[in-house]
């Protein structure tokens, strides 16, 4: 038997290639109840291999990719769903924002990105037709940074697809509608890059994205701090943890 670096998911459990059972998205459970997620050591290569062994173990597969705002969660998703080709997609749940103009009438606007300015239902309705993949094609809306809304249909995934790659902060959440998720997701990949490396990076990415230097900062610091608070809350859930993404090329995140 080969000893594949893969948890497949039985029910509600995961089956692992060490013979324990993995426990993922399930309500009730304190941290003596589960094992913690593996650290992960090694390079992209051997996150692809992972990738790979998902992919192959079942027509359709779905990996999750977690993490606070800033940890390189796009960025490893594009690199697995690049060296996969076609045999992979990528849908990730920045989709879901709310459009601007919903979280002004609800008074949210200033907390973009919190858990409760997506629309968590619609995102795991999508996981839930892209997991049964009984369709010929499942299209996904796409965020735009450069306008800061999210664009329907942008994505086009064919029913051909063995692995969907689809991150985002909050698929570990313990809250409804996100825990119907751990019944979706075969396996989810936490990236935690350390809060210096994180925090430097998401400054960046706001910067680079229209806010000053100040302004950035004190987004970084104030409502994405709060939500990485929640979303390290929930790493304990997680199948494999990721803590170096040096390997991996550069590009917007």
């Amino acid at each position: 038997m080969v000893d594949a670096p893969r948890a497949v998911k039985t029910g509600s459990v995961r089956a692992a290639p060490d013979n324990k059972v993995r426990f993922g998205g399930e309500n009730g459970m304190n941290e003596s109840q589960r094992r913690r997620p593996v650290v992960y050591q090694g390079d992209l290569a051997g996150l692809v291999e992972r990738a790979n062994w998902i992919a192959e173990s079942g027509p359709r597969r779905i990996l999750g990719i977690t993490g606070a705002p800033g940890s390189g969660k796009s960025k490893l998703a594009a690199a697995l769903v690049a060296a996969l080709g076609e045999r992979a997609a990528f849908v990730p749940m920045d989709g879901f924002h709310l459009a601007n103009s919903e979280l002004i009438r609800l008074d949210r606007r200033d907390r973009k990105g919190a858990i409760d300015t997506f629309d968590g239902a619609g995102y795991v309705a999508l996981i839930q037709r892209l997991h049964r993949a009984d369709e010929s094609v499942v299209y996904a809306p796409e965020f735009r940074r450069e306008i800061e809304e999210a664009i329907a249909g942008a994505i086009a995934v064919p029913r051909e697809v063995r692995l969907v790659v689809t991150e985002g902060n909050y698929i570990l959440a313990n809250q409804a509608p996100w825990t119907e998720l751990g019944q979706l997701i075969d396996q989810v990949w936490y990236v935690d890059p350390g809060e210096d490396m994180r925090i430097a990076r998401l400054v960046g990415r706001h910067i680079a994205y229209g806010k000053d230097p100040a302004a950035a900062r004190a987004w970084a610091l104030g409502s994405d701090q709060r939500n990485a608070e929640l979303i390290a809350a929930t790493q304990i859930k997680a199948d494999l943890e990721i803590r170096s993404l040096d390997l991996i090329p550069d590009r917007p995140v």
